[in-house]
C-alpha cells in the first residue's frame, strides 16, 4: 500500500475517510498514544489560538473537532462535529450553525474546509455569526509542489486544483477537494473577495512539509522516534524559505470587517 494512504486511511472497505464514528474515535485515541502526533497538534492547536486570540472570556467555536483535544490547549473553544460524537460539545453542520447573529469572535478548523461541499452556504454562515473583528482560522492542504505532488500521488482524496467550488457529497467526511482552500483564496481570490466582502484575507502561510509524514499519521507506527521532534521541526524551520514550494500545509486567516 502506498505510503501516504497509510498514513491517512480509515478501516473502511474503500480506502476513503470513513463517516463511522468508530473511526474519528481510533483518532482520539491515537492523538492520545502517539506522541510525536500529539506535538504536532499542539502546535497546530497553538498557531489557530494566536490567529483567533482564544483568550478566555472570547467565543471561540471549533468545527470538525473529531477526536482532537483542543480545550487543553484553548480551555474555553466550543467542540462542534457534524457527526454525534461523545467527545464534542455540539453536534451541526458547518452550514448552519447554531450561534446568534454576531456572537462569536473566534472560529478555528484543521483539514475541515476541503470536506464542505458547499462553500458559498458555508461563508454566508461564517459572515453571520462573527463579531465585528473576529476572524476564522484554518489548516489546510497546501497546493505547493511538494503538497501537491503527495496529495495525488499518495493520497486517498479527491485534490483537483481544476475543480469548482463545489463538489458531489456522499458522505461528510468521505467526499473532498483537498485543493479547494487553494481554489478559493488563490485561483480564485479576487471571486472570493467579491462575493464576500465582508471577509478580509489576513494570513496564507505555508509550513510543515516533513512532521505530519514522519508521524506515522493515524494508521502507522511513528517514523522517528518522539524525542526527535525539536530537532524534525527545527529542520523545518531551517527550511522555512521554501515553504512556499514544500510546505504540506496551509494556515488561512480571515477577519469579519
Amino acid at each position: 500500500m502506498r505510503l501516504f494512504d497509510k498514513l491517512t486511511r480509515s478501516k473502511s472497505d474503500n480506502g476513503l475517510l470513513s463517516d463511522d464514528l468508530s473511526d474519528t474515535l481510533q483518532h482520539a485515541e491515537m492523538l492520545g498514544k502517539k506522541k510525536f502526533l500529539r506535538r504536532l497538534y499542539v502546535d497546530f492547536y497553538r498557531m489557530l489560538q494566536a490567529a483567533v486570540d482564544g483568550t478566555e472570556g472570547r467565543v471561540i467555536v471549533e468545527l470538525g473537532s473529531g477526536g482532537g483535544f483542543i480545550q487543553e490547549i484553548i480551555p474555553n473553544a466550543i467542540t462542534s462535529d457534524i457527526l454525534p460524537l461523545p467527545t464534542v460539545d455540539k453536534v451541526f453542520s458547518a452550514c448552519q450553525m447554531p450561534f446568534e447573529n454576531g456572537t462569536v469572535d473566534g472560529i478555528v478548523m484543521i483539514n475541515v474546509l476541503h470536506h464542505i461541499p458547499e462553500v458559498r452556504l458555508f461563508f454566508r454562515e461564517v459572515v453571520r455569526c462573527l463579531k465585528s473583528g473576529g476572524r476564522i482560522a484554518m489548516i489546510e492542504p497546501a497546493n505547493t509542489l511538494w503538497g501537491k505532488f503527495i496529495y495525488t500521488h499518495f493520497h486517498h482524496e479527491i485534490f483537483d486544483p481544476q475543480g469548482g467550488w463545489t463538489f458531489a457529497s456522499e458522505g461528510p467526511l468521505s467526499s473532498a477537494n483537498g485543493a479547494l482552500p487553494w481554489i478559493l483564496f488563490h485561483r480564485d481570490r479576487a471571486l472570493f473577495q467579491k462575493e464576500f466582502p465582508e471577509l478580509s484575507l489576513v494570513q496564507t502561510r505555508y509550513h510543515t512539509p516533513l512532521r505530519y509524514l514522519l508521524s506515522g499519521g493515524f494508521t502507522l507506527p511513528a517514523m522517528v522516534p518522539s524525542w526527535t521532534y525539536p530537532a524534525i521541526k527545527g529542520l523545518e524551520t531551517i527550511l522555512s524559505p521554501l515553504n512556499s514550494q514544500i510546505g504540506l500545509f496551509e494556515s488561512i486567516v480571515l477577519s469579519r470587517k
